[in-house]
């Protein structure tokens, strides 16, 4: 009897494989809604926390559909709002595990929103969630891997789980990191907006609120604790009472950072939120909410549990869609000041990480090299460099004898490094000028060599550049102009650009990348010291070289710096000038 009973759940436990092995069981969960009154605001468009309700809802069913037992929220993060959905429009929300993890894994969420009358289907929501499975004891769930990837999207999106949780686990650390830089900036002006009036600043004081929820039966999930969407909804709830406090008028949520579950609460809990603006930027202001639980017994002894964080983004628009500025803060405490850089530590943080992870390959950037044109081509060369150079909106992330600054503007991301030199302007320039020299103090240069010279301001130059993360080598093709002034007080210039040329195609071995616009600006201070100033118009190919910089768990462009300096402060190589 034993033995049959045995072949028995062998029989059945090969089935569950080969079900597994198939990919039944991880597909793509979806949930379709229709927008009704009780869904929406006073102004008739669907409520954010009842659409991230729905959203941790139909995220947990694809994730207990991976794992095969149930599953609880570590985070869900990446959230942004791109449209405005109203009563009487249908939502449809898609949920997949992109990849699971030893023990967490990683849900994509989709909502698209559709006119009923016109049949006209948009994204409105993109987010991440991470679950893990709801541990039995001491022990943790773990979690076979995803093998379903039928399509070209799912590759892409399985790749791209890893680097987003490569990005969340150094987090800390690099908000760590920014912070030190960030406050080390704070009495040189560290966000402070361009058009600043001291005169209208509004106090973060003012915006704070606290509301209370008690958890009841309703509000638990199907595993008794307290529902997660339940939470983000009166989070969002709490945030933007706070926002509406600035503004003077209903707020519109665009983005959250991140979600972050810290602990679990249950029914008969007392839910406290905490939420208050932080910063406020050009066009959107930062409201962070903490939550605090409290059961009976703590509730008399004052002893709560911080169970989530989450900070929020919001905007104000006019009729036509267009983001209004926003009004400016300030601190009056010392909390209010930490929470004040914290708020642009983490804007530097969701900057960087949107380029990291969705930077798209920019198409051709080279121009064709023709000596014929190099006239032309030195021209444009110099003149973008020029261009780039005199941007007013630069924001600095470090001061010291290496400044590190950096510019947004739509897609387009870059950035500049501020060295000051003990050597004349001319020595840098004979140096700087001859990308040969390069590879003695900067570590990702493996080699380069002169292809084409025009003349002594154009030069063609092919340089390698290190692997990393184990691809293969990078290569690229540079035209390098450099002017000297023409009067005094004029800088000395030497721009960098891709071009293409017949004699030096793409090889196998070789990854070939593109730079749009670069250089070194240098101005004399003195007869024995310089500034010089190095720019980068960041592409896909110079991005994996600066990103960790970006992000703020490496220095590896301050370190460049320091070598350039000690490069350039040492006599033992000269060039002829």
């Amino acid at each position: 009897m034993e033995r049959v009973v045995d072949q028995d759940v062998v029989a059945i436990t090969g089935s569950l494989e080969r079900i597994l092995r198939c990919g039944h069981g991880t597909a793509e969960v979806q949930m379709c809604q229709s927008i009704l009154p009780c869904h929406a605001n006073h102004q008739g468009e669907l409520g954010a926390g009842q659409l991230l309700k729905w959203m941790d809802t139909i995220a947990c069913l694809a994730a207990e559909r991976h794992a095969g037992t149930p599953c609880v929220t570590a985070s869900m993060d990446d959230i942004q709002f791109e449209e405005t959905v109203r009563v009487g429009q249908v939502i449809n929300i898609k949920a997949r595990v992109n990849r699971a993890f030893n023990t967490s894994m990683e849900v994509g969420i989709c909502v698209s929103v559709q006119d009923v009358l016109s049949g006209v289907s948009k994204r409105m929501c993109v987010a991440f969630s991470t679950f893990v499975g709801k541990p039995v004891g001491e022990r943790k769930v773990l979690l076979r891997p995803v093998d379903f990837l039928n399509s070209a999207e799912e590759r892409l999106e399985h790749s791209l789980a890893s680097e987003r949780r490569r990005l969340r686990l150094y987090n800390q650390e690099a908000f760590d990191n920014l912070m030190v830089d960030y406050c080390a900036l704070k009495d040189k002006g560290a966000g402070k907006r361009k058009d600043s009036n001291p005169a209208q600043r509004i106090s973060t004081e003012c915006t704070q609120i606290e509301s209370i929820e008690l958890v009841l039966p309703p509000h638990a999930n199907h595993h008794g604790n307290t529902f997660g969407g339940q939470i983000m909804a009166w989070m969002e709830n709490a945030a933007t009472v706070a926002a509406s406090r600035l503004y003077g008028m209903y707020p519109t949520l665009k983005a959250v950072d991140m979600f972050q579950f810290r602990g679990p609460s249950s029914v008969g809990d007392r839910l406290v939120f905490k939420a208050m603006v932080n910063n406020s930027f050009q066009t959107s202001v930062e409201v962070g909410v903490r939550v605090e639980a409290y059961n009976c017994e703590e509730w008399t002894l004052g002893r709560p549990r911080h169970i989530n964080s989450a900070f929020l983004l919001y905007q104000r628009s006019r009729t036509e869609g267009q983001p209004l500025t926003c009004p400016e803060v300030i601190f009056t405490t010392q909390d209010g000041e930490r929470r004040y850089l914290a708020a642009i530590v983490r804007k530097r943080i969701r900057m960087a990480r949107k380029h990291i992870l969705y930077s798209r390959d920019e198409g051709p950037l080279s121009v064709p090299w023709d000596k014929s044109n190099q006239v032309y081509l030195g021209y444009n060369n110099i003149a973008a460099l020029t261009v780039l150079a005199e941007k007013e909106t630069w924001e600095a992330s470090s001061v010291s004898s290496k400044a590190v600054f950096v510019l947004e503007e739509l897609d387009s991301l870059c950035i500049k490094v501020e060295m000051e030199v003990n050597t004349s302007a001319i020595h840098a320039f004979s140096l700087l000028s001859d990308l040969r020299l390069r590879t003695h103090w900067d570590k990702h240069y493996l080699s380069c060599e002169e292809v084409d010279k025009a003349d002594e301001e154009e030069t063609v130059y092919h340089i390698k550049c290190s692997p990393l993360n184990g691809n293969k080598i990078r290569d690229f093709v540079f035209l390098l102009s450099k002017r000297q002034p023409c009067k005094d007080g004029d800088p000395y210039v030497i721009a960098l650009c891709s071009v293409t040329t017949e004699n030096l195609p793409p090889v196998d071995n070789c990854t070939r990348s593109e730079a749009k616009c670069a250089g070194f600006i240098i101005h004399r201070i003195s007869h024995s010291t310089c500034k010089v100033s190095y720019y980068n118009q960041v592409t896909s190919g110079v991005l994996p070289f600066v990103e960790g910089s970006l992000a703020g768990w490496s220095k590896s462009m301050e370190e460049t710096a320091t070598s350039c300096i000690t490069f350039l402060e040492q006599d033992t190589i000269s060039t002829a000038f």
